[in-house]
């Protein structure tokens, strides 16, 4: 099959260091507009996978995203966020990137030209056949995700991905491919910004309907959130609040002594 790398394709725009500021920002934002809608024609693709992914967590496995620079960043960013968001365990999903956690701050130079390496840092977390792993790569042709992906299947471990790029090996290699093809990028190759855009964007469908499946959302609020800043510790309150209709002070404790939304509704409703 033929693979052009749309992400690679020069810009619409040119001649940009003679725009003026107003310029680029609109021009950045129409571009911007067009990212909802690339993900949205993916939508079939994102639902067989976000399925893929609920079942496996629901059956005892855990998610992996794996991914190099950007595209290694933003699944480390989703993957830290369950916890505090929906109090799930810390290992339940969990963001590896190219070149190890320094990677995450500065790039590490070819770290994911490495076919091996990714299926290694996989074994390192006893990877078996009950977990499902997703690698993400704006190109398609990322060796440490493929590579990675490859000893998967192998393996009987159930593979994913989010690519921008049509008929990519990445898209060709995963079992449940998502392909958000967004097109050139403003700064010709610079794929953090479109690209990173819809990868973000479909990262946060899948493991929010993910946690909506398990049960880590009730109506539509955080039951399960982490009470870890007074941020939180007043927005739970309110939750308890409304749900009890009982006045703050009592709401407030009720919360600090169950130390969850879920938990203090359920012990008063039960009490």
């Amino acid at each position: 099959m033929s693979f052009t790398k749309t992400t690679e394709q020069d810009s619409h725009y040119d001649n940009l260091e003679n725009m003026s500021v107003r310029d680029l920002l609109e021009n950045m934002n129409r571009e911007d507009k067009t990212v909802p809608l690339a993900v949205e024609r993916a939508l079939p693709q994102i639902e067989i996978l976000a399925e893929k992914v609920s079942e496996a967590l629901k059956n005892g496995g855990r998610l992996f995203y794996m991914g190099a620079g950007t595209s290694g960043r933003l699944g480390i960013v989703d993957a830290s966020e369950c916890p505090p968001t929906f109090g799930v365990p810390h290992d339940l999903v969990i963001g590896l990137i190219a070149g190890g956690d320094s990677a995450i701050r500065k790039a590490v130079e070819f770290a994911e030209d490495s076919k091996d390496q990714g299926w290694q840092d996989l074994m390192g977390y006893d990877i078996s056949e009950n977990d499902i792993v997703i690698g993400i790569a704006a190109s398609g042709t990322t060796p440490y995700v493929i590579g990675a992906l490859e000893a998967c299947n192998e393996a009987g471990i159930a593979t994913g991905c989010i690519t921008c790029n049509e008929n990519s090996p990445l898209a060709n290699t995963a079992q449940y491919p998502v392909v958000v093809v967004v097109g050139p990028e403003f700064v010709t190759g610079s794929s953090r910004m479109k690209a990173g855009t819809a990868q973000k964007l479909v990262l946060n469908m899948i493991s929010t309907t993910a946690m909506i499946q398990l049960g880590r959302v009730k109506g539509n609020k955080m039951v399960d959130m982490q009470l870890s800043n007074n941020k939180l510790v007043d927005r739970g309150t309110r939750m308890v609040m409304d749900a009890l209709e009982i006045k703050e002070d009592e709401a407030e404790f009720l919360l600090k002594q169950y130390g969850s939304v879920r938990k203090a509704i359920d012990a008063y409703k039960n009490g």
